[in-house]
């Protein structure tokens, strides 16, 4: 009989990862936690037992690429890291790195796109948004990090909340999340896994459009 509950258990949770990883892909969704609980809805599943890993949902994910998106997702992914590039440019003062989707691959059509500045002062880039007539949206965004004393979760990982603007970009939002120039050193966790989140600066994101530049680019 437990042998049968595991089975069932671990059936739905592959059918969850799977709708929750479709949501992601199609939707622009970037929340993993929303994404399981909207897919688990969806589904009739309510046994927490059920529900997929962040890393789960993430294979899923790029298997799901594989299979309806092997044409156009490279091109709409190199895209997405042109349009990335073009606002770390414009916010060069500011040592812009990409993060997230966008960079590790995983970002389909209309997907965030997470990158993250360094300033002395979020006043800063606040004003060099309005005298660059750029419009913006203001919220904050709780990381989980490694090294530094914050304000612990249930799971006893250091949180630190830090602001967010959100632009409105030609093919998804944009979303900027501002640290203190020291933060530099101190890298947020991965979603999926329980490393640190990859970002890299200007430099290294123009090597990778040029290394993975689609032929008809």
């Amino acid at each position: 009989m437990a042998k049968d509950v595991s089975g069932r258990q671990n059936q739905l949770r592959q059918l969850v990862a799977q709708q929750a990883a479709r949501m992601m892909a199609e939707e622009g969704i970037s929340d993993y936690a929303y994404a399981k609980r909207k897919a688990g809805r969806q589904l009739g599943v309510i046994d927490m037992n059920c529900l997929p890993t962040n890393a789960e949902v993430e294979e899923e994910i790029k298997l799901y690429h594989e299979i309806y998106h092997s044409e156009d997702q490279p091109e709409n992914l190199h895209q997405l890291r042109v349009d990335a590039l073009a606002v770390m440019q414009l916010l060069d003062k500011f040592n812009p790195h990409l993060t997230g989707p966008v960079l590790d691959g995983t970002a389909g059509r209309y997907a965030e796109t997470h990158i993250h500045l360094f300033a002395d002062s979020l006043k800063d880039v606040e004003m060099f948004l309005l005298n660059q007539q750029v419009p913006y949206e203001t919220d904050e965004k709780s990381y989980r990090i490694s090294n530094e004393r914050r304000s612990q979760d249930r799971k006893g990982n250091d949180r630190k909340k830090v602001p967010v603007f959100t632009l409105e970009g030609r093919n998804g939002l944009i979303k900027l999340s501002v640290f203190n120039t020291d933060d530099l050193r101190i890298t947020p966790k991965n979603l999926t896994n329980t490393g640190s989140q990859v970002r890299v600066p200007m430099k290294e994101l123009q090597a990778m459009l040029e290394k993975d530049k689609p032929k008809d680019v």
